[in-house]
């Protein structure tokens, strides 16, 4: 049986280490990262293998050479654009057409038993056996769902934490037969998973998983890189070593000099030819390449040095990483998660902080302290985006120079002269960033329209008339001190995943457009946006009957936003209205849940002082609103979304409504009674927004104040298009809310938090998954476990904290906490 390593790869991610080379020659333990791979398949008897080489491909091709050395036979398959997983493997077909053949990464460190998945394979028949491992965090993996015979059921691709309902996930390697090069396409771009895979299992092909047991790590970050390197210390992956071991875990190479002096605390791994002078002391998770000198006095801790580094006598290294032929001079200091490139100069007593990234051949000068990146093509930051744009501490997290560079990282993902709107809350914060980010847009050759302080509806609304894209910047919701910057696509929606990773991508390699000084950007301040707000919306939604009913109302915007625009809309409406705290408040930016219900407390008062038919509450940008009835009582926001849903449905009599899994069944209940459906979604907005766009649609809402009103805002959300809407329906129908409310049944609903470490968070899902037994199991977001009687829970891993959300529901309050305990239970025990 032939072999196939895949060693094409970019390393993207692991830069400045592999600016300039290729990520399977980064070394783990003094070797290539593909060196352990090779040897790996040697042991299994795999020793004739091609190898897919793209990215720098002729440096692999130079170290391996035709693979003699290990013992081997190396062949190399040469692509000239990528062509994925698949396709790179295709593009080796005619060394692979006469038997089985194994696929392998050549930048995963592993040491399954391979004979053994080659056995299972040839034992199931298979066409095609994926080796698969547990891992404690499946999000940047595709997740494989397996049959107790070990029959592939799904695969499912980079899940969110929503979707994570198993641990069990795809490692890249294959054992596959000749003819799957059948589902694959020649000279383009094809994946195994996305592509090949599903189209295998559509046609019932014989497609396994096996369970491998053993160690497997995909060397793709800087910290798995290091994980790697102590994982391969501390004895927990089969790999080979050069050396002797002079001591426990201490690893020195042949003609490393060490002088007795020296003080060594392992393990760690001292490489060939290199020498440690007296004086030096060398921690645990310490790897010397070939050729380093470390002089006296310098202090190593869990560093990684490449070959033919000079480590000055005094410094001090902690946590990082030196590539090939850089010198560290006298005293210098490196911190943890820093990472120094190949041929850099870190001259005397200068500081490297902490997660700084120094590109190829780039000097720091003696003294200097370097807190930012200094750039070749990139830093890497993982996880830029949160659940709502990029969000942080403000001048602390969210600082002037990180609003400039991602202002010039959005602006180069968009073609020169294209036009960005921009606005923001009340806030002076959002305020002095927009500013700065409005500067880096010009400079990036971007026209910008500012709208300054509006609502984020109108923002969305003004983005998607011949804008390229949006940003808005606000207060976080409920967090005085922190700010939010959103980032729209343009429909005004909020930039998709896959915009948001090409931004993180730009931002990481800090690869800025900058344009010629007869390509600075406009700027421009759009007049009457507001009028053209409240006339569009008016002119789309059905205000029919609303001057007849003589409707008075009570509007509080919060001292926010919303009361910029509500005096155009309510000027027309024909209603009296009764506005209150419509003055912006900068020292108020925001509201916690507290005084949020202490002003609905108010508000309720006042409605039901004036006779007025309701009361609207808006949030500080006018997105959600809340709402009380003619009696004064405040309507939950779970409750206001049937009401409204109940409003809707009983007057278009068709189509379908978008809502979250999250939201009580009753809802369906409502929806059928008026000859509409519910599509369910997930809790993601972006899921609720695309749903709600969709044709057909009527209505939309997320449980929590947010409503989408398809005809006027697609599948957005927005405060005031809610409020007319809501305005028109009770005019019409002549219902008042309590009465519309008294004839939707009630629910019986719970909701319930779990710490939940992150590394456990895989476990915990498939803990559920086992624990359910035959009950009915939907994966629209989480798992959602029904009872044969309608009861339901469900749980879902949060994307950005270290907690598991929990929601049943049951036919009685009693009902519903029995099911919370139950799974709360199961979700505690698998979490410890």
């Amino acid at each position: 049986m032939k072999a196939v390593v895949m060693a094409g790869g970019e390393g993207t991610r692991l830069r400045p280490m592999t600016s300039s080379m290729p990520k399977p020659l980064l070394p783990v333990a003094n070797r290539p990262i593909m060196e352990h791979v090779l040897r790996l398949l040697k042991r299994h008897g795999l020793t004739d293998t091609v190898v897919t080489v793209q990215f720098l491909a002729s440096l692999v091709k130079n170290y391996f050479g035709d693979g003699e050395d290990l013992g081997m036979n190396l062949t190399y398959a040469n692509e000239e654009i990528p062509l994925g997983t698949a396709g790179s493997v295709k593009n080796a077909e005619d060394a692979l057409r006469d038997d089985s053949f194994l696929v392998i990464s050549g930048d995963a460190l592993t040491d399954f038993d391979l004979s053994e998945l080659i056995a299972f394979h040839r034992e199931k028949g298979a066409l095609v056996t994926v080796c698969l491992t547990r891992v404690p965090n499946p999000l940047e993996f595709g997740i494989t769902i397996v049959d107790d015979e070990g029959r592939v059921e799904r695969f499912l691709e980079k899940p969110t934490w929503g979707q994570v309902f198993s641990d069990t996930v795809n490692t890249g390697i294959y054992v596959m037969e000749p003819e799957v090069f059948d589902y694959v396409a020649a000279g383009t771009s094809v994946d195994w998973s996305s592509d090949v895979f599903p189209q295998l299992l559509k046609e019932g092909k014989p497609v396994y998983g096996y369970v491998a047991e053993g160690y497997w790590e995909d060397v793709g970050t800087h910290e798995s890189y290091g994980k790697a390197q102590a994982d391969v210390l501390e004895g927990k992956v089969e790999v080979e070593l050069d050396g002797f071991e002079i001591s426990p875990g201490v690893w020195v190479a042949e003609g490393a000099e060490v002088d007795p002096e020296a003080i060594l605390r392992g393990p760690l791994y001292i490489g060939d030819y290199a020498k440690v002078e007296a004086g030096v002391e060398l921690r645990e998770h310490t790897v010397l390449g070939s050729n380093v000198v470390v002089k006296r006095g310098a202090f190593l801790h869990k560093a990684v040095v490449h070959d033919n580094v000079y480590i000055g006598p005094q410094t001090n290294l902690r946590g990082c990483v030196v590539g090939k032929n850089t010198d560290v001079m006298r005293a210098a200091r490196i911190d943890d998660g820093a990472v120094i490139g190949d041929e850099c100069l870190i001259g005397e007593e200068s500081i490297i902080a902490t997660g700084v990234r120094v590109y190829p051949f780039k000097t720091i000068e003696a003294g200097a302290f370097v807190n930012t990146s200094v750039i070749w093509e990139s830093r890497g930051q993982e996880h830029l985006f949160g659940t709502r744009g990029v969000s942080g501490i403000l001048n602390v997290e969210i600082t002037p120079e990180l609003a400039v560079r991602l202002a010039g990282a959005y602006a180069t993902t968009l073609k020169k002269g294209a036009t960005v709107t921009i606005a923001r809350d009340h806030s002076r914060g959002a305020r002095a960033l927009k500013r700065a980010m409005i500067s880096a847009l010009q400079t990036s050759a971007i026209d910008v329209r500012d709208l300054e302080n509006v609502p984020m509806p109108v923002a969305r609304q003004h983005t998607a008339r011949g804008s390229a894209g949006g940003i808005f910047l606000r207060t976080t919701p409920g967090v005085s001190d922190s700010l939010d910057i959103l980032f729209f696509d343009e429909r005004g929606a909020d930039l998709s995943q896959a915009g948001q990773r090409k931004l993180d991508r730009v931002y990481a390699r800090q690869e800025f457009r900058r344009a010629f000084p007869g390509e600075i950007g406009d700027l421009t301040f759009p007049s009457s946006v507001f009028d053209s707000y409240a006339g569009n919306l008016l002119r789309t939604i059905d205000t029919s009957g609303v001057r007849e009913a003589g409707l008075k109302v009570v509007v509080d915007t919060a001292h926010g936003s919303a009361g910029l625009v509500l005096p155009s809309i309510l000027g027309r409406l024909g209603v009296e209205a009764l506005s209150v705290n419509s003055g912006l408040d900068e020292a108020r930016p925001t509201e916690d849940a507290e005084e949020r219900r202490a002003g609905l407390a108010r508000l309720g008062a006042l409605v039901a002082s004036s006779r007025a038919a309701f009361g609207v509450r808006f949030d500080t940008v006018g997105e959600r609103v809340s709402f009380v009835d003619e009696l004064g009582r405040v309507i939950d926001d779970d409750r206001a979304l049937l009401v409204l849903l109940d409003l809707v449905a009983a007057e278009r009599r068709s189509g379908q409504v978008a809502l979250p899994v999250t939201t009580t069944r009753i809802a369906e209940q409502v929806a059928a009674y008026h000859g509409t459906q519910v599509r369910w979604t997930s809790t993601s907005l972006d899921d609720l927004a695309k749903a709600a766009a969709a044709e057909g649609t009527i209505f939309g809402g997320d449980g929590r104040g947010g409503y989408v009103v398809p005809e006027f805002s697609g599948g957005l959300l927005d405060g005031a298009a809610a409020f007319v809407r809501l305005v028109g329906l009770v005019a019409r129908t002549q219902l008042t809310l309590s009465q519309i409310d008294a004839r939707i049944p009630q629910a019986h609903m719970g909701r319930r938090d779990i710490a939940t470490p992150w590394a456990a968070k895989g476990m915990v899902m498939r803990s559920v998954v086992e624990a359910a037994g035959n009950r009915r199991l939907d994966t629209t977001d989480g798992v959602r476990v029904v009872e044969a009687d309608g009861r339901w829970t469900l749980v879902l891993p949060d994307p950005a904290e270290a907690v598991t959300h929990l929601w049943a529901e049951g036919p009685d309050d009693e009902a519903t906490q029995g099911l919370l305990d139950e799974w709360a239970a199961v979700v505690d025990g698998a979490g410890r």
